[in-house]
């Protein structure tokens, strides 16, 4: 049987590979990791404009509904920043007709310090006044 035989300038190879490969997997890991963060907030957002809805629609004859409501999608918002999260709630208020709970987050993808991409994430439900 022969044996094959490496030259000596292949010895550090796969280091210098990994050296070259490593960048660009951990700045795709960061993207990842980042646009997770971003999914999640909205989906935080989502589920707490919800929330305010849920509480519009039943706070008809309470004396503050718009408040109740705005409340409600700050105590959802789980570990958003309250100073960030714009509400707004919007109906007549008579029973039968709709309220409108809206909220808005800002959110950004940072790459090292780089900024890839920025905006406000939206949530929007609509409900029927009970």
């Amino acid at each position: 049987m022969r044996r094959v035989r490496h030259p000596r300038g292949e010895k550090g190879q796969t280091l210098v590979e990994f050296v070259l490969v490593a960048p660009v997997l951990l700045l795709i890991l960061f993207g990842i990791v980042q646009f997770g963060i971003a999914f999640k907030n909205s989906m935080v957002v989502t589920d707490s404009v919800r929330a305010g809805a849920r509480k519009a629609a039943v706070s008809r004859a309470a004396s503050d509904p718009v408040g109740a409501a705005k409340q409600a999608v700050v105590s959802a918002a789980g570990d958003l920043n309250p100073a960030n999260l714009n509400v707004v709630v919007t109906s007549t208020w008579h029973a039968g007709d709709s309220v409108t709970v809206t909220a808005t987050y800002p959110y950004t993808i940072n790459i090292l310090g780089i900024v890839v991409a920025s905006g406000n994430l939206h949530s929007t439900t609509v409900e029927r006044v009970e």
